[in-house]
């Protein structure tokens, strides 16, 4: 028997007795699954790690990076609210443009005490008014409330008028929604006697970070769940391009697989006409109602941190029901109905759905619809399956390089010692089929008998030193549909 050593030399003469430790046997790890926030800072922020990829533990540090308020701060924050343990990794970026501002006119004077309830981005902002108060000190008192509270504006107070300003340049400071006294008089939120108070609508911002530029900066760091707010067509063929099955990140020379998440604020109209545009298997665009509070910058974050918590527990359940913790569903009476969602998941973009008070993932489709021929493909339709394929590959990989990455390459049928570091076709076929069977056991695929009929191993014929396979995976599925026929009797014949 001629044993195949990795480093004792086979004419060593220096006795007595030498040892290596080989762990090709021994490797049942899991790749991790890092996650990718691109966020905004705020346009005063002068951090070192603007520009940067940078691995953010802790709130604080992502806002000491990005300014309190900023976007990258809050869909930290929002991040984390979900998934507490994941390894978040943050690209801080800017962009040029101008900020988006709104504004909250007072008028009148206050015939009594109370608090004036003001909605910023989803966050509730209270201001004390004492009896008597005019328009202009009610004003001050707002702008005062909202600076103190870290939102994503700043606040300025001028003759019972505040102008907010986005905190960033930007497109995204447009989607701030302000609303006044969002829960209602049954919960206590009223205007004091004698004010009246208005809100415009933040507008004007214009501009998006060049999203190109920062993407690059990613290098082959490897991320399975990457997240930023803009949908805009050129930030989505920017993802495009980077994720691509070409010469991107899902192409065979890079391998690094991961799956993008972003969203976007519209009517059934818009969000179906972006839909219908796209066709990309690797991006994923969450579409939410006009009257959501919360910006689009956390429904993103929420939406893409829950779906890494699940996925990173089995990446073949589906997500569905995922609650989207800290987010504000729609108002009553203004969320998409079912058949509106529908048309949405029919149109590549995906929904979630309010439940209980809580806004629910309901199926996180991929924008791709149709094939390279322009005919109807469903094959990439939910995200899960490219997670599910992505965790196949990386299990292969570490399981076939563990065990045979230095090892000789024989025919079938080679006499060889037994110990020998040679492998060939049928031993790597046999590989394959137990390796199978554990992913079989683990619920990540099924039908095992018909893979091992349909696997092919085989030795180039062109090149002596090379494997050629056809690796043919039935990837278990999600439910996602329980049709039932409820045929009632009110009494069986007998």
């Amino acid at each position: 028997m001629a044993v195949s050593f990795n480093s004792i030399p086979s004419d060593l003469k220096v006795p007595l007795f030498y040892a290596e430790v080989d762990n090709s046997q021994a490797n049942t790890a899991t790749s991790a699954m890092p996650r990718l926030i691109v966020g905004q800072v705020n346009d005063d922020a002068v951090a070192a790690e603007i520009g940067k990829l940078t691995l953010v533990p802790s709130l604080s540090l992502a806002k000491s990076i990005g300014g309190v308020g900023s976007m990258l701060a809050d869909m930290y924050d929002t991040w984390r609210a979900i998934d507490p343990a994941g390894e978040v990794w943050c690209l801080p970026v800017k962009a040029t443009g101008t900020k988006a501002a709104g504004k909250v006119t007072v008028m009148g004077t206050a015939t009594a005490g109370g608090q004036i309830n003001l909605y910023v981005a989803g966050k509730l902002v209270r201001a004390t008014i004492a009896n008597g108060a005019t328009a202009a000190a009610a004003a001050t008192a707002i702008a005062a409330a909202v600076n103190a509270a870290g939102l994503s504006v700043s606040a300025v107070a001028a003759t019972g008028e505040v102008t907010l300003s986005c905190r960033w340049a930007g497109l995204s400071g447009n989607d701030i929604q302000l609303q006044m006294n969002r829960q209602g008089r049954a919960n206590g939120e009223i205007t004091p006697a004698g004010l009246t108070v208005t809100v415009t609508a933040m507008a004007g911002g214009v501009g998006t970070p060049d999203l190109a530029a920062a993407i690059a900066l990613l290098g082959d760091e490897p991320f399975e769940f990457l997240c930023g707010p803009w949908a805009d067509a050129t930030s989505l063929d920017t993802w495009k391009s980077l994720m691509n099955d070409s010469s991107g990140r899902w192409s065979w020379s890079r391998q690094l697989y991961g799956h993008v998440y972003t969203g976007l604020r519209g009517t059934l109209g818009e969000l179906v006409a972006l839909g219908d545009t796209r066709n990309d298997a690797h991006v994923t665009v969450y579409g939410f109602e006009k009257s959501c509070p919360d910006p689009v910058w956390r429904q993103v974050a929420a939406y893409a941190a829950r779906q890494a918590v699940y996925i990173s527990a089995d990446p073949a359940r589906p997500t569905q029901t995922g609650e989207l913790n800290g987010i504000t569903p729609a108002p009553a009476g203004e969320r998409f109905m079912l058949t509106e969602r529908q048309s949405l998941l029919s149109h590549g973009i995906a929904t979630a759905f309010a439940q209980s008070g809580a806004q629910r993932i309901e199926r996180a489709v991929t924008t791709y619809q149709k094939n390279e021929y322009g005919q109807t493909d469903n094959s990439y339709l939910d995200s899960e399956t490219l997670h599910q394929s992505a965790y196949i590959i990386r299990f292969l990989k570490g399981r076939i390089t563990s065990k045979y990455g230095r090892h000789k390459l024989a025919n079938d049928g080679t006499r060889f010692g037994a110990g020998q570091a040679i492998v060939t076709p049928a031993v790597i076929r046999a590989e394959l089929i137990a390796g199978y069977f554990i992913l079989e056991q683990m619920g990540i695929a099924e039908n095992s008998d018909a893979f091992a009929k349909y696997l092919v191993v085989e030795r180039s014929t062109t090149d002596p030193t090379r494997v050629n396979v056809l690796y043919p995976p039935d990837l278990v599925n999600q439910l996602r549909v329980f049709a039932l026929q409820y045929q009632f009797r009110l009494q069986y014949q007998v």
